[in-house]
């Protein structure tokens, strides 16, 4: 047998017997955090996590509901800022700017915030809102929240609808259709599921968000719906209770966590038939 083609071959198991290594490791890692959050979090789970308020220190008793409206609020709030203004921006770079010299510049930084630490993002804000305002409010954590939901829905946008096939938009020109109807009649419907897909991906992003609310919106023990004022939310309820030496407190950081690992999961797997769906078309 040639030497060469047994060299290769040999390399080439090695290769895959450390990939599949990796992979292993990673996986058993995975599992062993899931297991522990199961474990802990399924303990703590009950009714009244999502309909009581966050207790006071030393207390028995308690949920989450507090935390857990907040978090709604301000995941919906920001997503329903930054996906809009991501949609407009991906809209642009595809179909008006896709080779000019500023859509290359704009690539460039949304690939910059696509990668920048969220936390660089809450000072920001923090900067930006919460210092001219005089302090901490929802409204500040919905709008760092939409800072990151904007990167990843201005690039799905722009690659679903750069795969939508050039015939189609002069076809529809052909017709007579001016070009921005073109957009919306056929470049969004052809590439809907995709763009669905990019904000519900950017939802997942957002909603376990930690650093970005501890320089915002911070956190209170007190249901409110006010978003001018500090909100309840659930990562910043998680990071304090788990830092806390009142063992009712840990427990319902751990079924905090556990919510919020089930709604990314749900968002991800959500994301994952609609991607799939659109594929098989």
């Amino acid at each position: 047998m040639n030497p060469i083609y047994v060299s290769r071959r040999r390399t080439d198991a090695i290769i895959r017997l450390l990939c599949l290594a990796a992979a292993g490791i990673g996986l058993l890692w995975l599992a062993l955090i899931l297991f522990s959050l199961l474990w802990n979090g399924l303990g703590g789970l009950n009714l009244a996590v999502f309909t009581e308020m966050t207790p006071p220190p030393g207390s028995t008793t308690g949920g989450l509901a507090n935390a857990i409206a907040g978090s709604l609020i301000l995941t919906t709030i920001g997503v329903a800022i930054g996906a809009p203004l991501g949609l407009l921006a991906g809209t642009w770079l595809a179909e008006y700017g896709r080779h000019d010299r500023l859509a290359t510049v704009i690539r460039f930084i949304n690939d910059i915030l696509l990668s920048a630490p969220s936390i660089i993002i809450g000072l920001f804000i923090y900067g930006l809102i919460v210092v001219p305002m005089g302090g901490f409010s929802g409204l500040a954590g919905a709008l760092a929240l939409a800072v990151i939901v904007i990167p990843v829905v201005v690039r799905t946008t722009e690659n679903m609808l750069t795969l939508v096939p050039n015939t189609l938009r002069e076809a529809s020109s052909a017709l007579g259709m001016p070009r921005s109807l073109v957009i919306r009649r056929i470049a969004y419907r052809a590439a809907r599921a995709g763009i669905i897909t990019g904000v519900l991906l950017a939802t997942a992003r957002v909603a376990g968000e930690t650093a970005p609310l501890l320089f915002t919106a911070l956190s209170n023990q007190f249901w409110s719906l006010d978003i001018t004022t500090t909100m309840a939310n659930l990562p910043v309820t998680i990071n304090n209770f788990v830092q806390s030496p009142y063992a009712y407190w840990k427990q319902l950081a751990w079924a905090g966590a556990l919510i919020i690992t089930f709604a990314v999961l749900a968002l991800n797997i959500a994301a994952r038939v609609i991607g799939g769906e659109r594929t098989t078309r």
